[in-house]
């Protein structure tokens, strides 16, 4: 796994562990756990809940824009890459996602004054809520990863296949040029016309 695929899989981790704290407060609270989430030191949840959605939900949409429009420029279907272990990817992200949450709740009890729970607690319930979340994100992550980088590189292939377009200057500076050749032409005839005056004949008859 590349440096940039890592850093990928821990924003996504960090988004993931959210839904998992979710699952953790089901697990663990039942009904009650919806109450639990937006009072007191977990105020702040709902809102950070939404926010993740919202990030996670542009990652996707990013990812299938570069793929559609890569399909669309290529005119065939994108091509697989290369893709992160399975299981790697489903190990760094609930590393990730169970110390967010680990870290999370000793924070919370902390602020809440409360005792802080046990390691064995935050193990125990943050697998039941973190594990399921990570193999599904994980299972995710890995099919957009690796068509997102072959439909960057069909992009850059297409983009540098296409011919250069004139910019508007060097349209524009030929077109003002034939126009002030004409203008000139224009009145340089007139003025000569003027200055010639009527043809010889015309006077004697007019006499």
């Amino acid at each position: 796994m590349n440096l940039r695929r890592a850093w990928l899989a821990v924003v996504v981790g960090v988004l993931g562990s959210q839904a998992g704290h979710l699952v953790a407060y089901q697990v663990r609270f039942g009904a009650a756990a919806q109450q639990l989430q937006s009072s007191g030191a977990h105020a702040y949840f709902p809102g950070v809940v939404r926010s993740s959605l919202g990030v996670a939900a542009a990652i996707v949409l990013t990812g299938m824009f570069a793929i559609g429009l890569a399909r669309i420029l290529s005119g065939r279907p994108i091509r697989h890459g290369s893709g992160p272990n399975y299981l790697r990817l489903v190990a760094v992200l609930y590393t990730v996602q169970l110390a967010t949450f680990a870290g999370q709740e000793v924070v919370e009890s902390l602020l809440a004054g409360a005792p802080v729970a046990s390691a064995a607690q935050l193990l125990l319930f943050g697998t039941l809520g973190q594990l399921p979340v990570a193999v599904i994100a994980a299972a995710g992550l890995r099919w957009l990863l690796i068509r997102f980088d072959s439909a960057i590189g069909e992009i850059r292939i297409a983009l540098a296949a296409a011919p250069r377009q004139f910019s508007w200057a060097a349209i524009a500076i030929p077109l003002w040029s034939h126009a002030s050749n004409k203008l000139i032409l224009g009145s340089v005839a007139g003025a000569s016309l003027v200055k010639r005056g009527p043809p010889s004949s015309l006077r004697v008859s007019s006499n």
